[in-house]
């Protein structure tokens, strides 16, 4: 991305099932941004808020989510396709001691929500996430993110004045060869093709393709796909990852057990699930 943009992550408060995300929104954006600004939102506070989770401790694995849980995940992830996909050993050996009860209970709830091909993947599989989550809960993706993000820029807009433009980004990563972008998440940007299952995840990461965050939604103006990614991946990178980037990192930053994290936790950390991207101004000359 060069020089063209200044990138600013914004602090809120954790955003819980049912937060005023417009309110949150208008209010810490007050006297920061400016007309032609691009604001960037998490997908996964967007879906807390709006309460798209599921408390997977009510939910009973089927055969098929047992299998998926204690053969796919441990051995062919553990040993072959961990490998494959360049994995930190770290995460390997996280993927050969997969919990085989929470695991199947997980797995059970992709098949339902997502299906069989985004079950075969180690982790987000179909948007489908835990992190940054307590207990035994995990967050689906937005249904229609593109609408959303007009519905926070005309807020914006009639709140603050101000005329920006709004994109909605996800942590799952587009992979690029060439002028090819390819992701495994659902939704992208029409830009970027969706793959099926895990076969993004694999071709991308064994291969050492290019990665960026992911652009779902861009309401206010026409940005080419480069630029999206650029700013995708910018935004991603001034966020940070929150309490981890997987549930195995949020308990052992907590030192509880998997779902031994509560909302309290939660809140007791610094969240940015907001980023500024300003376009920089060309220096005069002379």
């Amino acid at each position: 991305m060069g020089l063209r943009f200044y990138v600013k992550a914004v602090q809120t408060e954790y955003w819980m099932p049912d937060s005023d995300y417009l309110s949150i929104l208008a209010s810490v954006l007050r006297d920061k941004i400016s007309d032609g600004d691009i604001i960037v939102i998490s997908e996964k506070a967007l879906a807390v808020a709006k309460g798209l989770i599921i408390d997977e401790k009510e939910v009973k694995p089927g055969l098929l989510a047992k299998i998926l849980a204690c053969f796919w995940m441990r051995i062919v992830w553990g040993f072959f396709l961990g490998k494959i996909c360049h994995l930190k050993r770290e995460n390997i050996q996280r993927l050969r001691r997969y919990p085989k009860k929470e695991g199947s209970v997980h797995k059970q709830v992709v098949l339902l929500h997502a299906g069989f091909f985004q079950s075969l993947n180690w982790g987000s599989e179909g948007g489908i996430d835990g992190s940054n989550l307590p207990f035994t809960y995990v967050s689906l993706p937005l249904n229609d993110p593109q609408s959303i993000a007009e519905e926070i820029r005309i807020h914006l807009m009639n709140e603050l004045g101000r005329k920006v433009t709004v994109m909605i980004v996800d942590t799952d990563k587009t992979y690029s060869f060439r002028n090819f972008h390819f992701t495994h998440r659902p939704v992208p940007i029409k830009e970027i093709h969706q793959l099926l299952g895990m076969i993004a995840y694999v071709l991308g990461r064994s291969l050492n393709l290019k990665r960026r965050a992911t652009p779902l939604a861009i309401a206010g103006s026409k940005l080419d796909i480069e630029t999206a990614l650029d700013i995708a991946e910018a935004a991603h990178k001034a966020r940070g990852s929150g309490s981890g980037r997987t549930v195995w990192d949020m308990a052992e930053r907590f030192k509880v057990s998997l779902t031994g994290v509560t909302w309290d936790m939660l809140r007791s950390l610094r969240h940015k699930p907001i980023v500024i991207v300003k376009p920089r101004r060309p220096e005069r000359k002379g």
